[in-house]
């Protein structure tokens, strides 16, 4: 579809998950019509989208992600005008898209297709490819969003190190690579000790066990072992990590692998000034999302970019996404959607 013209009923391929019995779900790829997408402002022919944990769930069949099946997942995209009935983007024009309903209950990137309205999608900068912004995706997007928040807090290099958890997951290595890239030590926590020599290549300045972090237990606070951290995996380790970080630091969270819930006393707050910071990169304003995503276009654009992602096609995506339930990921997947 090189001309970027199509009609409602140009066929395409996609990702397409289904209940096939009371909560067990089947992944295929399948053909669907452009007749099956919302009727939505803009039309999007996906050149590229990326694997997350979210389209993992989305993919297993979680209704808290997705409430309606059959589904396409696919919270990432990046492709080529076809059209838009709003004027806000010309036909060719190369666009992204991340968050907002992409891949929950609208179909996502996952497919060769998408119809959203056009208000969720960014002109992709000219200093990134496709690909490239895909490397990034919501993984890298995310990544971006925990540094600059650290760095609003006031963290600078000369602070000391920060952790990072999950170090092999999306998050986890591209925020190692970013703050490698602007000069910070970074001490890497993952459950994958055969990952360490691929984290010290990422940046980190030293890799340590996960559970590491848990061994001060219940105590209400512990030594000064960071400057910052960010944490993508929740529960236990995001309690201990503030307890364990360095007055007047800062600990970002945007993921909850481990768990939702974690106990903690207040002691880290009101004895070391230390602060919680959330992350979102789904509903943020889109003038928000522009301004971090120039920033990853250029003073946190990472050199050799393909260094940080495995290419994989539409056809292999059933299987990758059963990595991540099946705690098997390392680093960023990218989809080549018409590979």
């Amino acid at each position: 579809m090189s001309n970027h013209t199509t009609s409602n009923n140009t066929t395409f391929k996609a990702l397409v998950v289904r209940e096939v019995s009371d909560g067990n779900f089947e992944k295929s790829i399948q053909e669907r019509s452009v007749n099956d997408l919302p009727d939505n402002d803009l039309l999007i022919e996906v050149h590229y989208s990326s694997l997350n944990y979210k389209d993992a769930m989305s993919a297993s069949g979680n209704k808290r992600i997705t409430k309606h099946y059959p589904h396409t997942p696919g919270i990432d995209a990046a492709g080529i005008v076809v059209s838009d009935k709003s004027g806000t983007f010309k036909e060719g024009q190369e666009v992204v898209v991340f968050g907002y309903d992409l891949g929950m209950d609208t179909p996502g990137g996952l497919g060769q297709m998408i119809a959203i309205p056009a208000d969720w999608a960014i002109a992709c900068p000219e200093s990134l490819t496709l690909k490239e912004a895909m490397i990034y995706g919501t993984g890298g997007l995310t990544a971006a969003l925990s540094v600059q928040k650290l760095e609003k807090m006031g963290a600078t290099p000369a602070d000391g190190a920060v952790a990072v958890t999950g170090a092999t997951g999306g998050v986890g290595s591209i925020s190692i690579a970013i703050l490698k890239h602007l000069g910070y030590d970074v001490i890497a926590f993952s459950g994958k000790p055969e990952q360490s020599d691929h984290l010290k290549a990422m940046g980190a300045s030293e890799v340590r066990h996960r559970d590491t972090i848990n061994e001060i237990g219940s105590k209400p606070i512990g030594r000064e072992l960071w400057a910052n951290a960010i944490d993508t995996v929740g529960g236990d380790y995001l309690a201990n990590l503030l307890k364990q970080t360095k007055a007047g630091g800062a600990v970002t969270s945007c993921g909850l692998a481990a768990s939702p819930e974690f106990s903690m006393t207040v002691m880290p707050f009101i004895a070391r000034a230390v602060s919680l910071l959330g992350i979102d990169s789904v509903t943020i304003p889109l003038a928000d999302k522009k301004a971090i995503w120039q920033r990853v276009a250029t003073d946190m654009k990472l050199p050799n970019l393909e260094q940080y992602c495995e290419e994989i096609t539409l056809e292999q995506t059933p299987e990758y996404l059963d990595r991540f339930t099946d705690g098997k990921v390392v680093g960023r997947y990218v989809v080549n959607v018409r590979g």
